[in-house]
C-alpha cells in the first residue's frame, strides 16, 4: 500500500490545545485530484479542535475546498467550492465491537465517522482526505448542460411522460 497523498499523524498522547489548521500543498492536491479522478485542487484547507472521550479522540471542525471537475454531461471542467464538518472520532484498533456479516447493528451519531488507528497516532490527513472524496460529486453539472441534453435530443422521464403515443391515449381517456 502506498502512502497516503496528504498524511499528517498526530500523537494521542500530545493533542494539540489550540484548533490545527490544514492546508493541502500543491504537490498533495495534485495527488489527491489524480485519487479522486478530477481535474483538480486548487484549494484545500481543513480547521480541527481536539477532544477526547473515553478511549476515543474526538476531532471536530470544517473542510473546505475548491474542486475542479468535468461536467457530467459536457465533460467542460466546472468549478465549484464544498464546505464540510468534520466530525471523526479515532479509537484504538481492536476497541470497536466484533459483529457476524448478517448482524442487525444499529449506529448512533457516535458510532459514524470512527476510524481505528494503531500505535501511539493517527492519520487526520488520511481522515480529511477520505471526508473530501465523500464531499465530490460526481455526477456535478455545468450550466451548459441543459442545452446540451436539448442539443442531443435527450429529454427527462418527465417530458417522456408528457409525450408519446402512450400519453395521448390517456389524455384521451380524461375527457
Amino acid at each position: 500500500m502506498s502512502a497516503p497523498e496528504l498524511s499528517r499523524l498526530i500523537k494521542t498522547r500530545a493533542l494539540p490545545a489550540e484548533p490545527m489548521v490544514i492546508e493541502a500543498s500543491e504537490e498533495e492536491r495534485a495527488a489527491l485530484a489524480k485519487r479522486f479522478a478530477v481535474t483538480s485542487i486548487p484549494a484545500l484547507t481543513a480547521k480541527v479542535e481536539f477532544g477526547t472521550k473515553d478511549e476515543a479522540v474526538l476531532a471536530n471542525g470544517t473542510l473546505t475546498a475548491t474542486i475542479e471537475q468535468p461536467c457530467a454531461v459536457t465533460r467542460e471542467d466546472l468549478s465549484y467550492d464544498v464546505e464540510e464538518p468534520l466530525a471523526l472520532r479515532f479509537v484504538p484498533a481492536g476497541s470497536l465491537p466484533e459483529h457476524t456479516p448478517d448482524e442487525e447493528i444499529e449506529l448512533d451519531s457516535e458510532d459514524l465517522d470512527e476510524i481505528e488507528y494503531e500505535g501511539d497516532s493517527f492519520d487526520l490527513g488520511e481522515a480529511i482526505a477520505q471526508t473530501l472524496a465523500l464531499a465530490i460529486d460526481p455526477y456535478r453539472e455545468g450550466p451548459g448542460a441543459d442545452e446540451a441534453r436539448r442539443k442531443a435530443g435527450i429529454t427527462s422521464d418527465e417530458e417522456q411522460a408528457s409525450s408519446g403515443p402512450l400519453a395521448e391515449a390517456l389524455k384521451g381517456l380524461k375527457k
